[in-house]
């Protein structure tokens, strides 16, 4: 059995999209995965299952919540790994006295190039900050993710992707899920 992490999109976030817990895990746990866990009410799902496809289990329950709750839900699914290389690779934990409250990570359906950088204009954020690493965009904010526009939609407008977002603490308690 694989264990995958799917990162579901702009769920229970400002009234749309809302979904409970217990009837999503229920409704995965219908369609064939196993020891299904939720963490937060913002779309986080461990799921284990023979599929070891992850854009094939991301299909899955893409269609299923659709289906079930009616939401249109991107769905993003990665791996332990991909956490792990959150903390080797994201270049801003390299910094003295980083302030992690102000680190994030958008994952994005493809793996990009260092290039792709380009196409997101960044400098015009000042003094945000990003830095690509595949499927990965790491994000340091200057005063707070919901103060700037170099949000989610605006990477997948420039970058033609599915991206969601996550705080570095949600980062690493899921990574620290996984491990268990």
């Amino acid at each position: 059995m694989t264990t995958h992490l799917a990162l579901l999109r702009g769920i229970n976030v400002s009234g749309h999209n809302m979904m409970k817990m217990e009837p999503l895990k229920t409704m995965l746990e219908s369609i064939g995965f196993k020891n299904v866990r939720t963490y937060l009410q913002s779309g986080n799902v461990f799921v284990d299952t023979d599929e070891e496809s992850a854009s094939k289990v991301a299909f899955m329950i893409k269609q299923e919540i659709f289906k079930v709750f009616g939401h249109e839900v991107p769905t993003i699914v990665i791996t332990k790994e991909d956490l792990e290389l959150c903390f080797k690779n994201n270049p801003y934990l390299m910094e003295k006295d980083v302030d992690t409250k102000k680190l994030y990570v958008a994952f994005v359906s493809i793996s990009l190039k260092k290039e792709n950088i380009n196409d997101l204009k960044i400098s015009q954020f000042k003094p945000d900050e990003a830095s690509i690493d595949g499927n990965r965009i790491f994000i340091k904010y200057a005063t707070g993710a919901g103060k700037t526009r170099f949000d989610q939609k605006y990477i997948e407008k420039k970058l033609n992707v599915t991206a969601t977002i996550r705080n570095w603490n949600t980062v690493t308690n899921l990574l620290n899920i996984y491990s268990e």
